[in-house]
């Protein structure tokens, strides 16, 4: 895809007030299931390979390898036949000394990559090591110079920055995304430590948003990295800065869920035959009856799954009784249908949110089992006497 086209999709995603995502990878597995979730572009980046590798994305500013010639290896054979249709972007280790950037730009745009991204960035180092860097004449310039280089050849160009003065060089150099770094993603058995909590990456990105609009109003700005690895993160920064059009993520992407889940899944096949008493799951499996009745069974599953879709008939099925049976039992126990539990049970659940998360009400309806907002705004007012905006509204009055 080229730069026009690539501008334009993002632009649209942007009018329609859609966010736009960035995913770093190293994997076409990766790549595949990022382009099915509804990703904007993928970055290929060495970290992402090393990632693969069970390492820390930290691997990939120290010297194992070359960073241009892995970064072309994997992401030639395995990301570019995969996703053709949609952006792949470079990314390019500027302060590389074996290779001419003019050059080597023009050949990453031969082999079907649509842009560049500087990375790795010595933007990310600090200390004396960062000053041997830039007495040696490796510094962040180089970076700029590369956007500059893949700009006057028509490559989309993605720029990480660390402050408002990057943030200039590279508008100037006709960087298409700024995307304002805030350091080592934390979080994951392989994450870094020491990052900035969620609000002090909150002022870094304002400062650097700011001085953006002052010069270029209509780029588009994203965040990557720090405390910013979950959606409730990402939420949070969308709800405190109005500037913020997305996010990159790499670790939060394909590190971050593959831990969690490869190492939950094993133990759990692991400990087979000798599970949790308390796992629904497994009461279920079990027999439902064995360990409560009915009525208990059908209200602890919604309490695990309210924000999924619920058939009754299932239930009933999984209880091994009939559907007019446990509706008729559950009416007479509960003092209501199921299906006025379950609507009551997820209004509950969004106003519990509303009360302690600062979040979009648009993003709200998912989170408690409705893809419709209109129709979730509606049993909102019906079940809590007022529209959610207006219980967020009395929330911040009452703060």
């Amino acid at each position: 895809m080229n730069r026009d086209q690539i501008l334009d999709n993002l632009k649209s995603q942007l009018e329609m007030g859609n966010h736009i995502i960035g995913v770093g990878t190293g994997a076409g597995i990766t790549a595949k299931y990022a382009k099915q979730g509804g990703a904007d572009f993928i970055l290929t980046l060495n970290s992402g390979k090393f990632r693969q590798m069970g390492r820390s994305s930290l691997a990939g500013f120290l010297p194992f390898c070359n960073s241009n010639d892995m970064v072309m290896d994997f992401a030639s054979r395995e990301i570019i036949p995969l996703v053709r249709d949609m952006p792949i972007i470079f990314g390019l280790n500027a302060t590389d000394p074996t290779k001419d950037m003019e050059t080597y730009i023009s050949e990453i745009k031969a082999k079907g990559f649509s842009g560049i991204n500087n990375y790795p960035t010595v933007g990310l180092i600090d200390g004396r090591f960062s000053e041997a860097l830039q007495e040696d004449g490796n510094h962040y310039l180089l970076e700029v110079e590369a956007i500059r280089i893949a700009h006057e050849k028509d490559l989309f160009t993605v720029a990480f920055v660390f402050d408002e003065i990057q943030a200039a060089q590279m508008i100037e150099a006709g960087a298409d995304i700024i995307c304002a770094h805030l350091g080592l993603t934390e979080g994951g058995l392989l994450g870094a430590k020491k990052v900035f909590s969620l609000e002090a990456a909150k002022i870094k990105a304002d400062k650097i948003f700011k001085r953006c609009n002052e010069l270029k109003p209509d780029l588009i700005k994203l965040v990557y990295g720090g405390p910013v690895k979950t959606p409730i993160d990402v939420q949070y920064m969308y709800s405190n800065n109005e500037n913020l059009m997305g996010y990159i993520g790499g670790s939060a992407f394909e590190r971050i869920p593959s831990e969690k889940s490869i190492t939950n899944i094993t133990k759990a096949f692991k400990v087979s035959g000798k599970l949790d008493e308390d796992d629904l799951m497994v009461k279920m499996l079990d027999g439902v009856t064995k360990h409560y009745d009915y009525v208990e069974f059908v209200k602890e599953y919604v309490a695990q799954n309210y924000m999924n879709e619920i058939s009754f008939i299932d239930l009933a099925k999984v209880a091994h009784v009939s559907r007019s049976y446990l509706s008729s039992l559950f009416t007479k126990q509960v003092g209501c249908s199921f299906q006025t539990y379950i609507v009551q049970y997820r209004m509950d659940k969004a106003a519990e949110i509303l009360d302690r998360e600062h979040i979009q009400l648009s993003e709200l309806a998912p989170l408690v089992g409705y893809q419709d907002y209109a129709q979730f705004s509606k049993m909102f007012k019906k079940y809590k006497g007022c529209s959610p905006k207006q219980y967020k509204s009395n929330i911040n009055t009452k703060t």
